[in-house]
């Protein structure tokens, strides 16, 4: 005896989705789906009647979901409208709408390199005085960083006395040689002093007192905070080394890995929106300034350069940060994301021309951001597109394999 077969909720939507599979199937190779007997009523080759399915209800009665041809060309299938409110099946217009697509990375805090001042000697001397002592200490523009003695400035000095007293006692003398001359002489041990960086205003004083200097002070080439030092009290100095590296970092840079496919969408100029993994509600607000003209073949990344304020020093050298751009793409004719159905090098969609009909189009897509997709052929503004029965073509291996299972019900 035959037991009676009931048919619950799930199982209606599984058949129904096969069913259409299917059909797709068979309209795609022009042959009957593996495994389906001949008396479902499948149109063999070369016949012209439609090919009916039979749709199990909650009664446990079939009824027939009959694809047929369209005027346009496309491929449809009708489905009673209460079936497709049981299977959940939703629907949503395409519509032209402002389209933004949002890039996000994590970029490091670097110093702006313009902002940034080295103070090296290009004579040897010793240290005395030291005025700015500590990492992190805050420098102005000029300000004194320490005092140093150098026999060769202080020998440098004296000629720089002499050459000038030479020169107010044979500068005005009717020989023109000798004049001549004691200016020569005068203005290449000024020089002197001023490619060893001796500000003028000293060199002023040393001709208003006409008294050497033992020790001269070295001044801060800009403002900022004081980020490597190797000066020390009464330590010898040579020229070329660096003592001191000062930044301003009232402005940084954040350099931040843009991936390959979305550098097309990355522009000089563009602004950013910056955030802080530990206070996420602080906002600051860059803009691009450079893009690297190479590609790191390893992450398929390239470094672009992000230029913004950092009021507070919020924001310090080594930090890591998130990066937000959202590109405005213009009004494009979109869908939800939703709605594709991706099948291998195709994309597809259903779109509902009222009384259960629906019609499967094979579709172009263009700019994809966030839920929305840009449908650049296949539908046009206005269809009702399928957007919540991506369930009814499952993959190919669940077809077939449920295929087998369903050839003995009637």
């Amino acid at each position: 005896m035959t037991r009676p077969m009931v048919v619950t909720g799930l199982g209606i939507a599984v058949v129904t989705g096969l069913a259409l599979a299917m059909w797709l199937a068979t309209r795609e190779s022009g042959a009957p789906p593996v495994g389906l007997p001949q008396e479902y009523g499948t149109t063999m080759p070369g016949t012209k009647q439609p090919m009916e399915m039979p749709v199990p209800t909650q009664h446990g009665q079939t009824e027939h979901a009959r694809p047929e041809m369209s005027d346009a060309g496309g491929n449809r299938i009708t489905i009673a409208p209460e079936r497709l409110q049981t299977i959940g099946v939703k629907f949503q217009e395409a519509a032209r709408r402002p389209l933004d697509k949002v890039i996000r990375t994590v970029g490091h805090v670097e110093i702006d390199e313009r902002l940034v001042g080295r103070v090296n000697l290009k004579f040897e001397g010793w240290i005395e005085d030291l005025r700015v002592s500590a990492i992190g200490d805050r420098v102005e523009k000029d300000q004194v960083l320490f005092t140093i003695y150098s026999p060769d400035l202080v020998a440098t000095q004296e000629e720089y006395l002499l050459a000038l007293q030479s020169y107010r006692e044979l500068g005005k003398i009717e020989f023109p040689e000798v004049s001549r001359g004691a200016k020569d002489l005068l203005e290449a041990t000024r020089r002197r002093l001023q490619l060893w960086d001796i500000k003028e205003n000293h060199v002023q004083d040393l001709e208003r007192t006409g008294t050497v200097l033992r020790t001269l002070p070295i001044h801060s080439p800009v403002p900022g905070t004081v980020i490597r030092m190797e000066a020390r009290a009464g330590t010898f100095v040579t020229p070329g080394t660096e003592l001191y590296f000062i930044a301003d970092l009232s402005r940084i840079w954040i350099l931040a890995d843009i991936y390959e496919y979305e550098l097309p969408f990355i522009k000089k100029g563009q602004g950013a929106t910056v955030t802080l993994s530990y206070d996420p509600n602080a906002k600051l607000h860059g803009h691009v300034i450079f893009i690297y003209p190479t590609l790191d073949p390893k992450t398929r990344t390239a470094k672009v350069r992000f230029e913004l304020d950092n009021p507070g020093e919020k924001l310090k050298p080594g930090m890591y940060a998130n990066v937000e751009l959202k590109v405005p793409l213009g009004t494009r004719l979109v869908v939800p994301r939703d709605a594709i159905i991706e099948s291998g090098e195709r994309q597809l969609l259903f779109t509902h021309h009222g009384g259960g009909q629906l019609e499967w189009r094979n579709v172009m897509l263009g700019a994809r951001a966030g839920d929305w997709v840009e449908v650049t052929e296949g539908i046009k503004e206005g269809d009702h597109v399928v957007t919540g029965a991506n369930f009814l073509i499952d993959s190919e291996s669940q077809l077939k394999a449920s295929v087998g299972s369903m050839t003995g019900m009637h």
